[in-house]
């Protein structure tokens, strides 16, 4: 395998490291100009997988302060697919829900549980990588899955399920009564907004099943005003919805966090920025909502 067949996992890699596919893309290009300059490595895949989590580690120091700053809740930006082959990496670490649980971890941590979590790397890999012992890491991982674990349900449901639960969601929308919403949504469910300060969003998140029906009832009002038109789409490996303008142009991106039959939380990414590396030719493929 050579160096650029590597690119999609490198991405995917760094993707999970840092919430952000633009910021993703630059920081591989980094690594591959970095390798481009070097001579004899053997290995090219745990080379880059070194630099790149190196970078990935170092970006994520300077990028805390700037989310700390940002306007709103700050969503990791969604993918409709990952870029790395399906085997490659684990899919929990892909999903919008624990992105955002990884935030709250150190750099460090984050790097290491990424590493064990998706790779399924060693503990004596992942410390050459990091610049800890193999006890410090194995330490970093425990704590790093305590605290996504005591965050998420056990019990996942089967993509059938999934897939049946979204269908009620959005035949729920389209009827545009209260209860029915209601019933597909845990007690409390959450409602995640982010518009960056630069598309309308909330500013906090809203939670209870009864005041996010509402919120999503609101929404969905607008939408019928102004000719909204929604599809059916895979966000970050779970199910979700896109949505477009009468003009097709993409205004957002949902997720759905759904477990235990209801609907936990709906990370709704608005923000322009966020959306535009959603590829154009693969938007129309998706299937109507």
């Amino acid at each position: 395998m050579t160096a650029e067949d590597l690119r999609p996992l490198m991405l995917s890699i760094a993707y999970r490291m840092v919430g952000s596919f633009s910021e993703a893309e630059d920081l591989v290009q980094d690594a591959y100009e970095r390798l481009m300059r070097e001579s004899g490595v053997e290995n090219e895949r745990a080379w880059l997988t070194t630099v790149l989590t190196r970078l990935c580690i170092d970006h994520l120091r300077s990028a805390r302060v700037r989310r700390e700053q940002y306007p709103g809740t700050w969503l990791p930006e969604p993918v409709i697919a990952d870029p790395a082959p399906a085997s490659a990496l684990r899919s929990e670490s892909l999903s919008l829900a624990v992105l955002v649980l990884l935030e709250s971890l150190s750099p460090v941590e984050r790097a290491v549980f990424v590493l064990r979590e998706a790779l399924d790397y060693g503990y004596d890999e992942i410390a050459a990588i990091v610049g800890k012992t193999p006890d410090n890491c194995r330490q970093l991982a425990v704590r790093a899955r305590r605290h996504v674990d005591e965050r998420r349900p056990r019990f996942e449901p089967s993509r059938e399920q999934r897939d049946e639960l979204t269908r009620r969601f959005v035949a729920a929308l389209h009827e545009g009564e209260t209860e029915p919403l209601v019933a597909l949504l845990a007690e409390d469910a959450a409602f995640y907004g982010d518009g960056g300060g630069k598309a309308p969003a909330i500013s906090r998140p809203v939670h209870g099943a009864l005041e996010v029906a509402r919120l999503l009832l609101a929404f969905r009002s607008i939408g019928v005003r102004r000719d909204y038109s929604y599809r059916a789409a895979e966000i970050n490996g779970g199910p979700g919805l896109v949505a477009f303008d009468a003009d097709g142009t993409l205004l957002a991106a949902m997720g759905l966090d759904v477990s235990d039959g209801a609907i936990r939380a709906i990370h709704s990414i608005v923000n322009p920025d966020k959306l535009a590396h959603i590829s154009s030719t693969i938007l129309p493929s998706l299937p109507p909502a």
